[in-house]
């Protein structure tokens, strides 16, 4: 990983990611972008990393490509996906010191190789408080996340199982525009929060009704039109 600050031949790249990130970028002060290129990197990780284990303020990532899962970790080990980065969005969770609010603590892994800049948290809290502008959206930006993970606890509170895993493969399926996925079962299990048994059973039943086929390459969506029905039961 290159943790070097920006590097004046990349002033262009991230003036580019931060324009199309920020609605707020073009009111600031030339001063004021230089101090936040100044204590920003650019960085690639390898899928699998961990890139933000919830114990720290890593900063604020602005993705440029590949895909990064946010999750949380219970005490017992048990992962669920709350939401997905894809390029050209932002992550505030990592950054949880900028707003002081957050009290809970999320994982970030990167899910494909991905490069992203950084931003340190402490730069961008120092630049929210002297341009307000830059604080709304901090704080739009994590309500809209919020918002995700209400949506996941609903599944959680309120869902069946099935009906859980069947959005979650139609919901791929589409974001990949393909109807074969490549995840294992206990990737599946760590997404939705539940046991691997519990998916294998699922998978089995969906298999049995003519709705997907398993494989040791993954899960092939065969009847789109059942899977969508249980997605609204």
């Amino acid at each position: 990983m290159n943790n070097n600050n920006i590097e004046q031949k990349t002033h262009s790249a991230a003036e580019t990611a931060f324009q199309d990130v920020f609605p707020f970028w073009h009111t600031l002060t030339a001063n004021d972008k230089n101090y936040v290129f100044d204590h920003t990197i650019y960085t690639s990780y390898k899928k699998g990393t961990t890139l933000h284990d919830g114990n720290e303020c890593s900063g604020v990532f602005v993705l440029q490509s590949g895909t990064l899962r946010v999750y949380v970790l219970s005490e017992e080990g048990k992962e669920i996906t709350l939401y997905r980065l894809h390029k050209g969005e932002m992550c505030m969770l990592s950054a949880s010191c900028v707003i002081q609010s957050i009290t809970f603590d999320v994982m970030i892994d990167a899910e494909e190789d991905c490069q992203c800049f950084i931003i340190s948290a402490s730069a961008f809290a120092n630049i929210s408080e002297k341009n307000p502008q830059v604080k709304i959206y901090a704080l739009e930006t994590a309500v809209s996340r919020f918002s995700d993970v209400m949506w996941v606890l609903q599944q959680v509170l309120f869902m069946s199982m099935d009906k859980r895993l069947a959005i979650f493969l139609y919901e791929e399926s589409v974001r990949l525009q393909t109807d074969t996925l490549t995840y294992t079962q206990d990737q599946i299990a760590k997404h939705l929060g539940s046991a691997r048994e519990v998916i294998s059973r699922m998978l089995k039943y969906f298999s049995n009704e003519g709705i997907v086929e398993v494989s040791r390459k993954g899960v092939r969506i065969i009847d789109k039109n059942k899977l969508r029905i249980l997605t609204q039961n």
